[in-house]
């Protein structure tokens, strides 16, 4: 399985009790509601699966995981910090109106000025603002995701239409 074949659920953040168990921060909304049976844990950037002998939600956006094999504290802690990843065709599709800025990650950035800007590679959210990373003539170039800058999305194309600042891409390119 490749990362990009699969979506992040979340961080094993660290191990609870002495026999293995492993406490898991969601930060993927409605888990509870899919059924699955393993999951994958990235370990030095190759995703290993494990499976799971038992899953319980105790409050939101907490899980504890117990997986199989998994059955000291000392195997647990070498999992502790990773991240927990399951296949995509496990993905919930989501409504259109549950559609949101983190969402656009994968669209076409579109500028009104400078046309294309290229893939929407990143989306970083910050307390402040969420803030959209794109590939753009072999720069690296960072934008925020707000209303002011967003003229309009097309779901069906993937394209996001934005009026970036005066100036901003040059901050780049130079």
């Amino acid at each position: 399985m490749k990362i990009e074949d699969s979506f992040r659920i979340g961080t094993l953040t660290k191990t609870r009790g002495l026999k293995g168990e492993l406490q898991l921060y969601v930060d993927f909304e409605g888990l509870e509601k899919v059924k699955f049976k393993s999951v994958f844990v990235d370990v030095a950037g190759k995703l290993v699966p494990y499976f799971i002998e038992s899953i319980k939600y105790p409050m939101p956006n907490t899980a504890y995981l117990l997986l199989e094999e998994i059955n000291t504290i000392e195997k647990a802690a070498l999992l502790a910090k990773k991240d927990v990843f399951l296949p995509n065709k496990l993905k919930p599709k989501k409504k259109k109106e549950e559609f949101g800025l983190k969402d656009l990650k994968g669209f076409i950035a579109i500028d009104e000025q400078k046309g294309e800007l290229g893939e929407i590679i990143e989306i970083i959210d910050y307390p402040q603002q969420i803030i959209a990373t794109v590939k753009y003539q072999g720069h690296e170039v960072l934008f925020p995701l707000n209303t002011d800058l967003i003229k309009g999305i097309n779901v069906e194309n993937s394209e996001v239409y934005i009026e970036l600042p005066e100036g901003l891409l040059d901050v780049y390119l130079s």
